[in-house]
C-alpha cells in the first residue's frame, strides 16, 4: 500500500544521503500565534536546525497527504488558515480523507515522522494529564504515542499548565524514558524547576543518542522523552507564572472550556496576564529545543 507521503526533496535528499532531519510539529503555527508571527517562528525554529547542520521536516497534512517539510509558499498558507485541523492519532486519518488542510499534534507528528523514517522531534512542550483527571479522564494522547512510537522527543518537559505528577505517572506506567537534560529537576515548560525530580538524567545528546539505539536493538517498543529546561534568561520563575496558571484554569472551568479547547483557551489566557511574556518564552524555548535536537539526530546518525 502506497502511504500519502509528499517529502519535501531537501528532506528526501537528507533521509537518503544520511543526513540528520528533526521533525517539527505544525499546531504550534495554526494553535499557537496570528500570522504573521506564527511563520516567522517556525522559520526561525528551521533556521536553528539548518545552522546546527540538519535538515528540518516541518509535518502537516494538505490535500489528503502528509507532508514531510513545507516549501516556504506551503508554510505560508498554513499559516494563514484559520479552520485548520487539529489532528492527533483518533483523526489523523480522517484529516487525509477529508482533504482539509490539518495541523499535527505531539502525537501526530511522532506518526508521520516514523512513517518518513525520522528519529528526532523537536517541540515546545509535550500533552499529558490534565487537572482534574480524575473526574474528567482528561488525558492527552500524547502519553500513550510516547509509549508505543519510536521517536526521541525533546520538549521543555510537560506543559506547566497540567497535573505533572500524575502525567509523570502515566509515561511511567507507559514505558517511557523521562530524561532530563544537565539537571535532575524536571523542567516545567516556563520554568526550569517544577519541584519534582526526573526519572532520568542525561547531560550530552550522545548518551540520549546512544540510549534511542539501544531501544531500537532490543525491540523495546516506544519513544524517549527529553526534558529540556529553559534558558535560564528566558524563564518565568514559578512563583510568577503558577498564580496565572491557576487564574486561567478557573477561568477555564467557569466557562466550561473542554477537550481540545482546553490547551489553546489556557495559553491565550496566560499571554494576556503576562502580558506577552509567556509567548516570547515559549518561542525561545521551543529555538532551545531545537538546538538540542538537531544535536541529538546529528549524534543518532553518526553512532549508527
Amino acid at each position: 500500500m502506497t502511504l500519502p507521503l509528499t517529502v519535501l526533496p531537501e528532506v528526501a535528499e537528507a533521509l537518503a544521503n544520511g543526513t540528520p532531519v528533526v521533525a517539527l510539529e505544525s499546531t504550534i503555527i495554526t494553535h499557537g500565534m496570528p500570522f504573521p508571527q506564527n511563520v516567522e517562528m517556525a522559520r526561525s525554529v528551521e533556521d536553528v536546525i539548518r545552522e546546527g547542520g540538519a535538515v528540518p521536516a516541518t509535518i502537516a497534512i494538505m490535500n489528503g497527504q502528509i507532508h514531510i517539510g513545507l516549501s516556504s509558499e506551503e508554510l505560508d498558507r498554513l499559516g494563514q488558515t484559520p479552520d485548520a485541523m487539529k489532528l492527533s492519532r483518533a483523526d489523523l486519518a480522517v484529516g487525509l480523507t477529508s482533504g482539509r488542510t490539518g495541523a499535527t499534534t505531539v502525537a501526530a507528528t511522532m506518526i508521520c515522522a516514523r512513517l518518513a523514517g525520522i528519529d528526532v522531534f523537536a517541540t515546545g512542550g509535550i500533552g499529558g494529564v490534565h487537572r482534574g483527571a480524575e473526574t474528567t479522564f482528561d488525558i492527552s494522547a500524547d502519553l500513550p504515542e510516547l509509549g508505543q512510537t519510536a521517536v526521541t522527543v525533546v520538549a521543555a518537559g510537560a506543559k506547566a499548565i497540567l497535573d505533572l505528577p500524575k502525567t509523570l505517572e502515566v509515561l511511567e506506567t507507559m514505558g517511557v524514558p523521562v530524561i532530563a537534560y544537565g539537571q535532575d529537576a524536571f523542567p516545567a515548560f516556563w520554568s526550569r524547576d517544577s519541584g519534582m525530580r526526573a526519572p532520568l538524567r542525561m547531560d550530552t545528546p550522545a548518551e540520549i543518542a546512544a540510549a534511542h539505539l539501544m531501544r531500537a536493538k532490543l525491540g523495546v517498543p516506544g519513544g524517549q522523552l527529553v526534558a529540556n529546561p529553559i534558558a535560564e534568561e528566558d524563564e518565568i520563575p514559578a512563583a510568577v507564572i503558577n498564580p496565572a496558571i491557576e487564574a486561567a484554569l478557573a477561568d477555564a472551568e467557569r466557562q466550561g472550556i473542554a477537550a481540545k479547547e482546553v490547551t489553546p483557551f489556557l495559553l491565550d489566557h496566560i499571554f494576556r496576564s503576562t502580558e506577552g511574556k509567556s509567548l516570547a518564552s515559549n518561542i525561545q524555548l521551543v529555538l532551545n529545543n531545537a538546538r538540542l535536537a538537531t544535536k541529538i539526530a546529528t549524534e543518532i546518525t553518526n553512532q549508527r
